[in-house]
């Protein structure tokens, strides 16, 4: 319950002293983030701000500061705008990313208004965007106003990286470093393995396939790349990946060669991880691979690299190089094993506080 107390009269604080609120807890979900409209501006300020992330570019900065905002930021946004025209949810005038997240958090707070963790009165759920808006630091405070002395921060990200998950730790402690009086934080860890997960995912997968007119002959688990050299520092992302996909191989009861890990949104000369989702697409017909389904269980929501760079970039791959079908399978997003999920994995990450 929130209790708000003021200064009492005989009290050796100031009697103006302003009402403090406390005694509540926050949940905040945060996905990766969306521009505020498709214009060249708009672009170019969320193209800005996220590539401008070191977890994100870990290019020194006297090179890659020249290269972003000279040649980058100058072409673009005009064609990530484009791209992003496609899928806009003209409706409410933003990305598909922004009004999944939205759905996600008034879904998790109906699951805490149902008081399956306790009084909800003490609980608040809310959501917030690392690049773009809402933005975490506007949130967190807002959660802080409300009598949040304890916030669960939930990185939307089941595989963790730290050009994803880190990077959503790094902004939540920066918007901490300005405020005198912190609420407690806590983190949700990555769920890649978590058995709720696999299983709506396989679930997922299952009622996906059961729709289609056509067997595909080979199902593609398809993940956002990082740089190679990431992995060769330690990060933990490729191994998440593997293993997620292995699980969901294992649930399915499917082979090594029906379905298989591939990466993608490769950015750059470097070498990303192995192998990627373009290339491998495009070279299944010259195999004899006709009929595909491409799913990507490192998203969510489905947003920007699963509705156009999968749905339709890639399936134009598939088809110019002699494929004949090719299905998406859509993200978990808001649906109720989606929520199943987001539910198991806040109710664990409350433990103690509820």
């Amino acid at each position: 319950m929130l209790q708000t107390i003021a200064a009492p009269k005989d009290s050796v604080l100031p009697v103006d002293h302003p009402p403090v609120s406390f005694g509540r807890i926050g949940v905040l979900i945060v996905n990766l983030g969306t521009p505020d409209a498709t214009d060249y501006w708009s672009m170019r300020r969320y193209l800005k701000e996220f590539l401008s992330d070191r977890r994100v570019i870990e290019v020194p900065r006297a090179i890659w500061w020249p290269v972003l905002n000279l040649i980058i930021l100058s072409v673009r946004p005009g064609r990530k705008g484009r791209d992003y025209d496609t899928i806009w949810n003209k409706e409410r005038n933003e990305g598909p990313l922004k009004t999944i997240t939205r759905a996600q958090a008034e879904k998790l707070a109906e699951f805490v208004a149902g008081g399956s963790l306790g009084d909800p009165s003490r609980i608040t759920v809310d959501w917030a965007m690392r690049y773009g808006n809402p933005s975490m630091a506007s949130r967190i405070e807002a959660l802080q106003k409300q009598g949040c002395e304890r916030i669960l921060l939930v990185p939307l990200y089941p595989q963790y990286a730290a050009a994803t998950t880190a990077t959503v730790c790094d902004k939540a402690f920066d918007a901490l470093k300005k405020m005198r009086w912190q609420p407690i934080l806590r983190v949700a860890p990555p769920w890649h393995d978590d058995a709720t997960y696999i299983d709506a995912l396989a679930q997922s997968i299952e009622q996906g396939l059961a729709k289609l007119d056509f067997e595909p002959e080979v199902i593609l688990a398809s993940y956002h790349g990082v740089p190679r050299e990431y992995l060769d520092k330690g990060d933990p992302y490729h191994c998440h990946c593997m293993k997620t996909t292995r699980l969901l191989r294992d649930r399915l009861g499917m082979s090594a060669d029906k379905l298989i890990t591939t990466f993608q949104s490769r950015f750059g000369p470097a070498e990303w991880l192995r192998p990627y989702t373009d290339e491998t697409i495009k070279g299944f017909p010259g195999k004899g691979v006709k009929r595909i389904a491409v799913v990507t269980p490192g998203f969510v929501a489905d947003c920007l690299e699963t509705i156009e760079e999968i749905g339709i970039e890639n399936h134009d791959y598939f088809l110019e190089h002699g494929g004949e079908k090719f299905a998406r399978i859509d993200c978990l997003n808001d649906s109720p094993g989606g929520m199943r999920v987001l539910e198991a994995l806040v109710a664990r990450e409350l433990s103690g506080w509820v």
